[in-house]
């Protein structure tokens, strides 16, 4: 099928508005998967989106569509997440693409992600088709998304589309949007071979699996190809088509979306955003890839059991390469022993690591408590970067402590702002501004300090505004404040699994609640234990872990009391012998249980 006949296309919005059930529906229209192999959410493959209703990775699948003009066109669609934690696959999805089609729920109107996901496209110069979906609801409320499609997308309401993924209904009308408005694929006339990889996966059997986007030339099996980023070259296995499944097919052309199996078989040697060419005919110029992502949130991962490191170190390598958001390097703790500090863009996405790495990898591990990059300027004006409490250096050398900070987008009903106030409030937050997005509904701009939004924030907003509110953000400045390094001793000596950089005015509170917890789960020990929250020297909380005591008196029947007296004084002497040289062996699941707890 001749380049001017194909369409490459991805599906944008807010987290719930129907990417994947539309998907659904254009993979049924156009006979790409069969009524009886179908089943819901069909791009969804990876067993944690299926189960918590999200999209995690984006679904490329190539499909053929007879147009009402007569002509056959082929349309590459690619179905992205909706998550704030997982806009970088969007961008990703996007810079394979020259057009993209936007929802809109028509219950809920413009949402936060709806407006960050559009920007991308227009920052991508893509032709977006705006969609109303879900108009058979209820509560379906068309004129004002369309007021708002206008007021805050800056897009036409004649363009909109109304549709329903569940239903079905308007299909028909968004393929022949796309075959239409949708321009064909872009840099096909450049003489020479260039795919822009946009994602990769290892296979047991057949090495790395890379993902591309060909922009000009074709390649086939048997040829040749360059990787322009580092010059790696590769004999070629297999090129193929997502239809959905994995399908061999005999060449690449211009415009085409598929995978190539390659002779590479280091994960490390494949980026995304690299340029793919022929080595016997080599590209001058790369395409333009990828901005490189800046992780926002950092943990360190460790295997419980020990000897699990190197089989932790194959999971985490194999999982950087399906995800470029994701970054490590090696740490070691006194109490964890070896393994990774890394990197992520958010919560969700932490945690949708941490649970791979368990289910794909079956690898058992432990975190430790999330944590932020801080920047410390230093006497003499050296500014340094610290992602780990335990590096952070001598208070007497530092002038300031300067946290990143979040410009937050919060769509809200009008009756939680009062509640939504106090939260940013609480969270060391101040409003920028507000803006009425419709008679019930605002949007408050705010700054908050990243390192406070990291645990609860987003639970506590969708419970203040029972389900309804929304958030986006996007990483905002550096701003100086009254930060401390908080440790935790047992038996007075620090355990650097526990160390945080917290607030001063919430330090007291957190260490209070902190040595609580382990004096809780720690074993009762032979002799008394302190467990004690400091800042520097000073000690801020304190709690002690429960002590066994022989009853030494079981012996005694009547007789004199100073006998008794003896035996206690006795069993007191010894046991401050034994704190002075005893040491107090922390189980490694009470690691595990506070910092779940956390």
């Amino acid at each position: 099928m001749p380049a001017k006949n194909t369409r490459n296309f991805c599906i944008i919005a807010h987290v719930d508005h129907g990417k994947t059930t539309l998907s659904d529906r254009i993979l049924e229209h156009t006979n790409t998967v069969a009524m009886r192999v179908m089943t819901a959410q069909h791009l969804d493959s990876m067993d944690l989106e299926k189960e918590r209703g999200i999209t995690i990775k984006s679904h490329p699948v190539t499909m053929t569509y007879r147009a009402k003009n007569g002509q056959d066109y082929k349309l590459n669609l690619m179905d992205t997440p909706g998550h704030v934690d997982f806009s970088y696959e969007v961008s990703r999805s996007l810079a394979a693409c020259e057009g993209a089609v936007l929802l809109i729920d028509a219950s809920q109107g413009v949402e936060a992600q709806t407006v960050a996901n559009a920007h991308l496209a227009f920052g991508q110069k893509l032709k977006v088709i705006p969609v109303i979906n879900k108009i058979d609801l209820p509560s379906a409320n068309l004129d004002l998304c369309l007021k708002q499609l206008e007021d805050i997308l800056t897009i036409s309401a004649e363009e909109a589309i109304l549709a329903s993924g569940k239903s079905g209904i308007g299909i028909t009308d968004i393929l022949e949007a796309v075959v239409e408005r949708v321009p064909p694929p872009r840099w096909t006339e450049y003489p020479q071979l260039r795919a822009l990889v946009f994602d990769s996966l290892y296979d047991a059997y057949r090495g790395v699996i890379t993902y591309v986007r060909v922009f000009s030339g074709t390649i086939k099996a048997g040829d040749f190809m360059l990787l322009m980023s580092n010059n790696v070259k590769s004999e070629v296995k297999e090129v193929g088509v997502f239809m959905p499944k994995m399908t061999k097919i005999s060449s690449l052309g211009p415009g085409d979306v598929g995978y190539i199996v390659s002779a590479v078989k280091d994960t490390s040697e494949i980026k995304t955003g690299d340029t793919i060419t022929l080595s016997a005919r080599p590209a001058k110029d790369m395409l333009p890839g990828y901005k490189e992502v800046r992780p926002m949130v950092f943990c360190g991962l460790y295997p419980v059991d020990t000897g699990d490191y190197e089989k932790l170190k194959a999971a985490i390598g194999r999982l950087r390469l399906n995800d470029a958001a994701f970054v490590y390097s090696s740490e070691s703790s006194v109490a964890l022993g070896f393994g990774f500090r890394c990197g992520f863009l958010g919560l969700l996405h932490m945690e949708i690591i941490q649970e791979r790495i368990r289910r794909e990898h079956d690898v058992d591990i432990i975190s430790t408590y999330p944590s932020v990059v801080y920047r410390i300027v230093r006497h003499g004006g050296e500014i340094i970067e610290v992602d780990n409490p335990v590096n952070l250096p001598d208070p007497g050398t530092m002038i300031e402590i300067r946290e990143p900070t979040i410009k937050a987008s919060i769509h809200i009903p009008n009756e939680a702002m009062g509640d939504i106030l106090a939260l940013v409030m609480e969270k060391r937050g101040n409003l920028d501004h507000t803006d009425t997005l419709d008679a019930t509904r605002v949007m408050l701009t705010c700054i908050l300090p990243l390192n406070e939004i990291l645990v609860d924030f987003n639970d506590r907003l969708k419970s203040v505004t029972h389900g309804y509110g929304s958030m986006d953000y996007e990483l905002g400045e550096y701003r100086a404040a009254d930060l401390v390094k908080m440790e935790i001793l047992v038996n007075n000596d620090p355990v650097d699994a526990f160390a945080s950089i917290v607030h001063r005015d919430k330090a007291e509170a957190k260490g209070r609640d902190l040595c609580e917890k382990l004096a809780e789960i720690i074993p009762p020990q032979m002799f008394k234990v302190a467990i004690q929250a400091a800042i520097g020297g000073k000690i801020i909380a304190r709690d002690n872990v429960k002590e066994m005591r022989k009853d030494v008196t079981a012996k005694c029947y009547g007789g004199d009391i100073s006998r008794k007296r003896k035996l206690l004084d006795k069993q007191k002497e010894g046991k401050k012998k034994m704190k002075q040289f005893g040491r107090v062996s922390i189980p490694s699941d009470a690691f595990i249980k506070v910092l779940k707890t956390n």
